[in-house]
């Protein structure tokens, strides 16, 4: 699968857990030397255990921080590394970090799109702009950040009469602070003559926190479903995709807890809309906006679908995502099994892609299941303790990627999310991977006790409870 070159190289694994182990699995499929890094919060973690095992001592470094990019750097130096895999995460979508890792003295190459491509999709108001001028379907409002209180009212009063025209009884829009991130500046309005009290509020907001007045207006959908679809590319300009996913089973949070490919069922369910014209669109457009920006690696389109089956675009992932693996599970090519992790190494090392469209099959149904310690019931919060028995019955139908020992206690590390395993599960139609999904979950041993004795929480009874409406809109 990879050329003579290319086996000189050494990967340097910049991110932990499970995306680490599955990494440092791509790399031995592939012939290639790797080396890992670990904190001390994560000394007990499986990924150390592995490269030790795999690449002796040479193949692991302790670091203090997994975003420290100095750190980062003095490793592969140290090691001799040619290239950086940022996993997902921590660097994995910095355009500053992949552009550092390509132009320092001693230079590496970056496994990910180029840093360029990563700059122009991790602007959301740039994507926008990009797909509208392509005549890509994106959620109704603004573009570009206003200023103007004016314009502002206008387009407010442009978005409610819009929705109304959808038959939404009662509209609502977002203003955002377009300087802000991760929920921040961000308020629901639901009556234009209160949408001039709260731009007032936000651009206020937004000055102070970011020396910016500017504000995003855009319709609030409620009730859709949240598609992706993977796509692949090389750096000779071949893009093909792996399919679309179906991820709105979430915490409150908005955080993924399964992941269904493809997207729908129309051929078991039925929907209110075109199911497959929605599925094939999506796809066409994300291939469209791949090629206009020369994408060359592996990346995933987001989308979200109304009620009414209107797909809009989201954002772009440029990264692989934790939920390749349920992609990866019902695709092949020339009729193999393919690991999207693989092909991601494969064409950072500049490796041709190798086949086309024509060469990709779809086989099933698969369903992916995160298994966290957290407690559903009480907002999904983190439960923190030690991991006693952690098992699960074998079969050719599943696979588990866990950093968690199944050999031994592991205390989880209060730094970072309480990730205990994905769970992939393959079935000839829906019918049998969700039938097969919860025999996985109810044969799973997961058991663990806090500092106060009190027993493990899970979202194991959660994810059984949500099984049976996979898909269904």
């Amino acid at each position: 699968m990879i050329n003579a070159l290319a086996k000189k190289h050494k990967v340097l694994i910049a991110n932990r857990g499970e995306i680490a182990i599955r990494i440092l699995e791509a790399c031995r499929n592939l012939g290639l030397e790797f080396v890992c890094v670990y904190t001390k919060e994560d000394r007990e973690s499986e990924h150390c255990t592995l490269a030790l095992k795999y690449g002796g001592k040479k193949a692991l470094y302790r670091i203090s921080s997994y975003q420290d990019a100095n750190e980062i750097f003095a490793v592969a130096d140290d090691a001799g590394a040619t290239a950086v895999h940022p996993g997902y995460g921590f660097f994995a979508e910095d355009f500053r970090f992949a552009r550092r890792v390509e132009q320092r003295s001693r230079k590496l190459i970056f496994i990910g799109p180029s840093w360029r491509v990563i700059r122009e999709l991790g602007d959301k108001i740039n994507t926008k702009r990009l797909a509208r001028s392509l005549n890509i379907p994106t959620v109704p409002g603004s573009d570009k950040p206003i200023f103007n209180d004016l314009e502002a009212e206008e387009l407010a009063h442009s978005l409610f009469e819009f929705q109304k025209k959808q038959g939404i009884e009662s509209p609502v829009i977002l203003v955002k602070a377009s300087a802000g991130g991760g929920g921040m500046g961000i308020e629901e309005v639901n009556d234009l003559d209160r949408f001039r009290t709260v731009l007032r509020r936000i651009k206020s907001y937004a000055r102070r926190q970011f020396r910016d007045e500017g504000v995003l207006i855009e319709q609030r959908i409620f009730d859709f479903n949240h598609l992706e679809v993977q796509i692949v590319a090389d750096r000779k300009g071949e893009v093909v995709h792996f399919g679309t996913r179906n991820c709105t089973v979430q915490s409150i949070g908005r955080q993924k807890r399964i992941e269904v490919a493809p997207g729908f069922d129309p051929q078991k369910i039925k929907y209110a809309f075109d199911a497959k014209k929605v599925l094939d669109d999506i796809v066409k457009y994300s291939l469209r906006m791949a090629r206009e920006v020369g994408y060359d690696n592996v990346g995933t389109w987001e989308w979200i679908v109304s009620p009414t089956g209107e797909p809009f675009l989201m954002e772009v992932n440029t990264r692989i995502q934790v939920e390749n693996g349920v992609s990866a599970v019902i695709s092949r090519v020339k009729d193999e099994e393919v690991n999207l992790i693989e092909e991601q190494i494969r064409l950072a090392l500049d490796e041709p892609l190798g086949y086309s469209q024509k060469d990709v099959s779809f086989h099933g149904v698969g369903i992916e299941y995160r298994i966290l310690a957290e407690d559903p019931e009480d907002k999904f919060t983190p439960w923190v303790g030690r991991i006693e028995k952690f098992s699960w019955t074998p079969a050719p139908w599943v696979k588990v990627h866990t950093q968690v020992p199944t050999n031994r206690p592991y205390d989880i590390p209060t730094e970072f999310d309480p990730n205990l395993a994905l769970a992939i599960i393959w079935g000839n139609d829906l019918d049998q991977a969700k039938e097969r999904g919860k025999r996985f979950l109810n044969d799973l041993i997961l058991e663990g006790k806090n500092k106060s004795g009190q027993p493990l929480k899970s979202n194991i009874k959660f994810l059984l409870s949500r099984t049976d409406d996979l898909l269904k809109f």
